[in-house]
């Protein structure tokens, strides 16, 4: 089986691969939304058969949310999984869109023509860029160069609730040699990435309750402690002056960042000034220590999301309040335990509260990081594969995000994953007017193709 024939038929159906993710796009498979569960099953039930016009064993499967696809196909070399969701955002608010976001157009913009719709990007676009890649070696070469299995989720952005009981009750049918997820992006326009380190997120809400009930600060004021008072002290007391997190044992398991891979991100040029100045930023905030793309990609950190308490309404209203809360989460990376963190910031709070003051708790979610083994031969493989595609060469990254599916192979199928992606900073993702760049469609397509001829060898 050979590669460039491949490479060509793709070019050549890039229309005909368009128009089928046009169909795809148009169906709004709104997880979130009870409404649009219809429209759900009926894109799990498009792309099964779209897969079985390939020759893929395909077909959904039923959960108690939304269904999952799973699509075999191949019959030699190594075993590959591939993941994505067909699952989409929902649309409001709808205003917002320049045109109807379940009517996928093409549009040209001054960096180049792009596929604007709800979902573009994530992930169908991404999604169909692996199954493209695989119907262009299947009419080329009769056969498909690896045993692939195809997994679409149809819950991913609604918190993937069925995920894991699927997998505990399908291993055997997704167990596989590897993982390969395309629900990332590029690094910049000319340079692919291998997210190669996921960090892990742990939500806790902490809500500090003084008084009984709210109180009139002229007759309480100085002879009551205020909850706010209080919990701005703990949450003051989250950082030191060097910006490092002080919550008891929480660096336990944070590793170093390998020096081949430091020089590899030295490589890329990051700007940390022009990164904060697109959003009127100028100075890094975290661990004086380490760089700003370290900070995002490597480290660990703690960042209060929200804050509330007293009165916040129009005008003004002299109130000592019973109650206030704050949302804090932790992004974890190596080998951090978000359950032992959880206890040890929760055992912190306590230890700072002042008489008088009680605090209750409530969890957010914990998932840890997932670091995958570069190490494995076919990272290198795939690496070189993508830059053979790309004008720079591809770099391994890490993700400041959370995928928690890539964590999930590994604890329940034991799988390390490749995150392979082409999407852009600038793809409106999660917000109006979502795009997907037809540059990143067609070359993405091309580099799954060199990919698995890649691993297959």
């Amino acid at each position: 089986m050979t590669l460039d024939p491949v490479l060509s038929r793709i070019d050549a159906d890039l229309p005909q691969a368009l128009d089928r993710l046009m169909a795809l796009l148009r169906i709004p498979s709104i997880s979130t939304d009870p409404m649009h569960a219809a429209d759900c099953a009926k894109a799990a039930d498009w792309l099964a058969e779209d897969l079985r016009a390939i020759g893929f064993d395909a077909a959904p499967h039923v959960t108690p949310g939304h269904p999952m696809v799973v699509g075999k196909g191949g019959d030699t070399g190594p075993n590959l999984l591939f993941y994505g969701h067909y699952d989409v955002q929902p649309v409001d608010p709808l205003d917002l869109w320049d045109r109807d976001p379940f009517d996928p157009a093409l549009e040209d913009t001054p960096a180049g023509k792009v596929i604007r719709a709800r979902g573009a990007s994530d992930d169908k676009g991404q999604l169909m860029t692996v199954v493209e890649a695989c119907r262009a070696w299947k009419a080329v070469n009769g056969t498909l160069p690896a045993r692939i299995t195809m997994f679409f989720e149809g819950e991913e952005e609604s918190g993937s609730p069925s995920l894991v009981p699927f997998l505990k009750d399908n291993a055997g049918m997704l167990t596989s040699d590897i993982a390969l997820i395309c629900d990332t992006g590029l690094f910049d326009a000319k340079t692919p990435a291998i997210v190669t380190m996921l960090r892990g997120l742990l939500g806790e809400e902490v809500t500090i309750t003084g008084p009984d009930l709210d109180l009139h600060s002229g007759m309480y004021g100085g002879a009551a402690m205020n909850p706010i008072r209080a919990l701005a002290g703990i949450i003051a007391a989250l950082h030191d002056d060097t910006g490092r997190i002080t919550v008891p044992g929480f660096y336990d398991g944070v590793p170093e960042l390998p020096k081949a891979v430091a020089a590899q991100w030295q490589g890329l040029g990051f700007d940390a000034g022009e990164f904060l100045g697109a959003v009127g930023l100028s100075t890094p905030a975290g661990e004086q220590d380490r760089s700003a793309l370290e900070m995002i990609w490597s480290r660990p950190t703690c960042e209060v999301n929200g804050i509330t308490g007293g009165y916040t309404g129009a005008g003004f209203k002299t109130v000592l309040p019973s109650k206030a809360s704050a949302k804090i989460s932790f992004r974890l990376v190596g080998q951090q335990d978000p359950l032992k963190i959880r206890e040890a910031f929760r055992a912190m709070v306590r230890e700072m509260l002042p008489p008088d003051c009680t605090a209750e708790f409530a969890d957010h979610g914990a998932s840890p990081a997932a670091q995958m083994a570069i190490g494995d031969p076919a990272f290198e493989k795939a690496r070189q594969a993508l830059s053979d595609e790309w004008p720079n060469p591809a770099a391994y990254v890490g993700c400041g995000g959370s995928i928690p599916v890539a964590g999930y192979f590994k604890e329940v199928l034991g799988m390390d994953s490749m995150l392979i992606g082409f999407g852009r900073d600038n793809d409106a993702i999660h917000s109006p007017n979502e795009k997907y760049d037809v540059e990143s469609f067609h070359k993405g397509i091309r580099s799954w193709a060199r990919i698995l001829a890649a691993l297959a060898g």
